[in-house]
């Protein structure tokens, strides 16, 4: 299919690492104030970028250990106008914001260039409303207009790709898509799904990925999965008969939790190291082509260390 030899060229390492849950290590690990989960918001101090550098430094370390490629999700997610207007931010400060993000993923890929054969800056496009809900304000192309203005700043600050993580309806994910199309940056589309496996908004992973890629000319590079436990998506891969080739990358929760359960916990849900690592073992052996493993809530570098002992290091001794 067209779009796996796109992806392939792409991504030319057999894995690519990525980090793990950004927001939940700064709000519970590193007792910083975050509000509205906004991880960029705390770039416009010294102090604070550098516990960012530390963060990604860590992943970019282990990537070195293992040999495998890596992915600079910049800590982009939460800004665009909606939630930047919630914490004060001007649409010229906004920009400002997201070149500040991109400038700093650009800097700490200088500095590993020489220890990690691929490194890929993946500017972070975040949904307008809560990443948990389905809830939309109209139909994909007010969502293409909406996103065009930070994925533009992203593109024209140096990003190779552009991510909408932890999507919840087809209907955004699709103008994310169409805009990056538009910009002529490449797209990766990441969906959320319930424990039922679906979206947040009903959808199956076979009905999502067909109608984006329908729409679109099949333009997303690959799809991921984040935001979700490997046992709330893990039977609905085998679903997507043709189109589990799609699906590239996993950043997978810590807990097994609902989304609505996570929504209402006052404490840290770190789940089972072990067993989170088991599960991206096993669907690395029945999905071989998934090459893109990273966390989200709850996931630290302890994750993804035992991830990576089982994942990469099983794969090798294969």
């Amino acid at each position: 299919m067209a779009h796996n030899n796109t992806s392939n060229h792409f991504l030319i390492n057999d894995v690519y690492l990525t980090d793990g849950g950004l927001e939940t290590t700064l709000l519970f690990h590193e007792r910083l104030h975050l509000p509205h989960f906004a991880a960029f918001h705390l770039l416009t101090r010294p102090e604070h970028r550098n516990i960012i550098d530390a963060y990604y430094r860590q992943y970019l370390e282990l990537a070195k250990r293992f040999g495998t490629g890596f992915i600079l999700e910049s800590p982009t997610w939460r800004s665009n106008p909606d939630w930047g207007y919630k914490l004060g931010y001007s649409q010229i400060e906004l920009v400002k914001a997201n070149q500040i993000a991109i400038e700093q993923m650009k800097s700490l890929r200088i500095e590993y260039s020489d220890k990690i054969g691929s490194i890929l800056i993946s500017g972070c496009v975040g949904p307008r409303h809560d990443g948990y809900v389905a809830a939309l304000s109209g139909n994909w192309e007010d969502a293409k207009i909406y996103h065009s203005r930070q994925i533009k700043t992203l593109r024209d600050s140096g990003v190779d790709l552009v991510s909408g993580l932890t999507m919840t309806n087809v209907q955004e994910a699709l103008g994310i898509v169409m805009a990056a199309k538009d910009l002529r940056v490449p797209a990766v589309v990441s969906f959320t799904v319930e424990v039922d496996g679906l979206l947040p908004d009903g959808k199956s992973l076979f009905e999502a990925v067909k109608a984006i890629d329908q729409a679109s000319e099949d333009y997303p590079l690959y799809y991921m999965i984040n935001c979700a436990h490997p046992e709330h998506f893990a039977d609905c891969l085998s679903e997507l008969d043709e189109l589990v080739y799609r699906i590239q990358g996993i950043r997978a929760n810590a807990s097994c939790k609902s989304h609505a359960e996570l929504d209402e916990a006052t404490e840290l849900d770190m789940g089972n190291k072990k067993e989170l690592a088991q599960w991206y073992g096993s669907l690395r052996s029945r999905h071989p082509h998934i090459k893109i493993f990273g966390g989200c809530c709850g996931t630290d570098i302890s994750h993804m260390e035992e991830i990576c002992t089982t994942v990469i290091s099983d794969h090798n001794s294969q």
